[in-house]
């Protein structure tokens, strides 16, 4: 299997999953919103039905997940390929900002689920 970046083929592959997680989380999220406004529910009242529910939690959790693993490949792969950083370069900062959208994100959840003002 010469020729075969081992690692490469694993971004490609976790960035196309992600993708997929996304879509169908961010149409979940849009069907959710659309029924919620429909229904005449209030940005408060809304909040206020998200307070202490783990499911919402466990949703957004996961999606902020996706987010900051797929942002960070292609981030990554923009550094190496337009940017023309080295790799390791181009994976440090990748891997920073992919924890800083993981720390905000999840920051966020905790704030409109289950913790209250962060």
């Amino acid at each position: 299997m010469a020729g075969i970046n081992v690692k490469a083929a694993r971004r490609w592959y976790w960035q196309r999953i992600t993708a997929m997680a996304m879509a169908l989380f961010v149409v979940i999220h849009i069907i959710v919103m659309v029924y919620a406004i429909r229904g005449g529910l209030s940005g408060a009242e809304v909040l206020a039905r998200t307070r202490g529910n783990v499911l919402w939690a466990g949703f957004y959790g996961a999606f902020v997940v996706f987010v900051s693993v797929h942002a960070s490949i292609g981030v990554r792969n923009v550094l190496v390929e337009w940017a023309r950083l080295r790799d390791g370069a181009a994976a440090l900062l990748s891997n920073l900002l992919s924890l800083a959208l993981l720390v905000m994100g999840l920051r966020a959840v905790w704030a409109v689920t289950l913790g209250g003002a962060a």
